[in-house]
């Protein structure tokens, strides 16, 4: 649209710094950008849900973990697509959701520490559990009030 105006309004030769070419160079058309959202999303759950068929295996347990963390990594880097990844890691370290953020990425971590490096099954399950609940809260952040409503559901039930 920015080079429709130029054009129009005779601008059309002025220079232009070089992070606007880079960018405007490499962006991707809304289309394309949702194409890739919905690849890497599905490519998401595939890995979630192969993730739990390989947990009844043998050693199945550590490629749960392995395969449900992927998920999540890749769920996390489709949102990129929608937004593109600086926008997107931005939204992620906003002040409303730093925490959630932090948390999401260290469980995320500790699951992969528990399945390589400790060798601890069950602690990697206890990571997978409580990585579900870090990206859930993380995801219910973008829903504007959804944090407030779950708060005020668990409060009501506990009392």
């Amino acid at each position: 649209m920015d080079k429709l105006r130029r054009v129009l309004s005779g601008h059309e030769d002025e220079e232009q710094g070089l992070t606007h070419q880079v960018l405007d160079g490499t962006t991707l058309s809304f289309s394309t950008r949702v194409k890739w959202f919905v690849i890497c999303f599905a490519a998401g759950i595939l890995c979630s849900i192969l993730g739990t068929a390989l947990l009844f295996l043998p050693k199945g347990t550590s490629l749960f973990a392995v395969f449900y963390t992927l998920g999540n990594v890749a769920a996390l880097l489709s949102t990129c697509f929608l937004m593109g990844p600086l926008k997107q890691l931005k939204r992620m370290f906003e002040p409303t959701r730093l925490i959630a953020t932090c948390m999401v990425l260290l469980f995320l971590v500790l699951t992969l520490c528990a399945v390589f490096w400790w060798h601890k099954k069950a602690l990697a399950i206890i990571f997978c559990i409580l990585q579900f609940l870090a990206m859930t809260w993380y995801s219910i952040s973008y829903i504007p009030f959804a944090r407030d409503a779950v708060m005020k559901c668990f409060t009501t039930c506990i009392s």
